[in-house]
């Protein structure tokens, strides 16, 4: 990004970011992401597919600052009360965030200036908010070279928030959304309004808008995962949008994510409902004593497990919930692990499933 050139107000000329490419990419994309609204609104519950795909999401973001985590270290964190490394903490804070702006978008179905500077603030664990001190550059990591200087003054970034946020709430330029979507994360990316946590909060605005928009209806589409396998060319390509206005790759980059994306969750999402129908009929046959819908779709969301949690969703007794999980061990639906002094069910099918991106 070049150091001196200011930051354009949205929207950018249409002929830059229409162009014959980007439209013939856009009508895969949105084909894809239609399949993937339909096919999440067939699982009988929810609830296993957001907490599954939210924390993925989490672990991968994350890891595109660099802040690297397991699956099993986070969903211990989750469920247990062993003592968080740093950056398990830092993923689990994003986790949060997520879903504290799907219940924001649920109750007002727009966001403010203060909701993005809380979703930072949940992301961060600290009260800086927007940056009002100048200075703040970015660099090459490997030759330390200035890359980028975002604007400087508070009063100009917050002029470009709020012209962000009129195209984020309400798309009166009439841009396909997806294509909206890719111009509105290079906006704030450029803004950098932040001295940190841009990138998370910016990846996690992205997931807002599309459901803003319903293109989709739960927070199931990431590209977090995409940016980390093809991570030099994401910020080559925002780059060269600032340097010489080149919005053709970089939305072709967003667009070719959000379908590859797409056509990855639907894999997952075919993946998890076969595994719970599997499953389903094991208990019928070999426990069929204990067999209940609830139990076993707890497992799925929940794939590390423990006896409180069976306690609350069936309303039983510790005793009762207890024998239930060690019924599901003994005919290998779950494993159990001893951790501290708890003891979890894990539901191991499934986590190697939503380990695969």
């Amino acid at each position: 990004m070049h150091p001196i050139k200011p930051l354009d107000k949205l929207p950018p000329k249409r002929e830059k970011v229409e162009t014959l490419k980007i439209l013939r990419q856009l009508s895969k994309s949105s084909k894809a992401l239609g399949e993937l609204k339909g096919i999440a609104q067939t699982m009988p519950n929810q609830e296993m597919l957001i907490n599954a795909v939210v924390l993925q999401e989490a672990k991968d973001s994350s890891e595109i600052e660099n802040i690297i985590t397991t699956q099993d270290e986070l969903y211990k964190a989750l469920n247990t009360k062993t003592k968080q490394a740093p950056q398990v903490k830092e993923v689990i804070n994003y986790r949060k965030a997520i879903f504290l702006g799907h219940n924001l978008l649920k109750k007002q179905g727009f966001l403010r200036l203060k909701d993005i500077e809380l979703l930072q603030k949940t992301i961060i664990e600290n009260n800086a908010g927007i940056r009002s001190m100048a200075g703040t550059v970015l660099k090459n990591d490997k030759t330390g070279e200035v890359v980028y200087v975002p604007p400087q003054e508070k009063s100009e970034i917050l002029d470009l928030l709020s012209n962000f946020l009129e195209h984020f709430n309400l798309n009166q330029d009439d841009v396909p959304p997806l294509i909206n979507l890719a111009i509105l994360h290079y906006q704030f990316e450029s803004i950098h309004p932040f001295y940190d946590g841009n990138g998370r909060t910016g990846r996690i605005l992205n997931i807002l808008y599309l459901i803003i928009n319903k293109l989709l209806d739960i927070p199931i589409l990431y590209l977090s995962s995409y940016i980390n396998e093809n991570k030099a060319d994401y910020y080559r390509l925002l780059n060269k949008v600032n340097t010489s206005n080149d919005w053709e790759a970089y939305i072709l980059y967003i667009l070719k994510a959000i379908e590859i994306m797409a056509t990855r969750t639907i894999d997952k999402i075919n993946s998890i409902n076969n595994l719970l129908s599997k499953t389903i009929e094991i208990v019928q046959n070999e426990a069929p004593k204990i067999y209940r819908k609830e139990l076993i779709e707890l497992l799925f969301e929940h794939p590390y497990s423990k006896i409180e949690y069976v306690v609350q969703k069936l309303n039983v007794e510790r005793k009762a919930a207890s024998r239930y999980l060690k019924a599901l061990e003994k005919i290998g639906i779950i494993t159990s692990e001893k951790i501290g002094r708890e003891t979890i069910y894990i539901n191991k099918i499934l986590i190697d499933i939503l380990k695969i991106h």
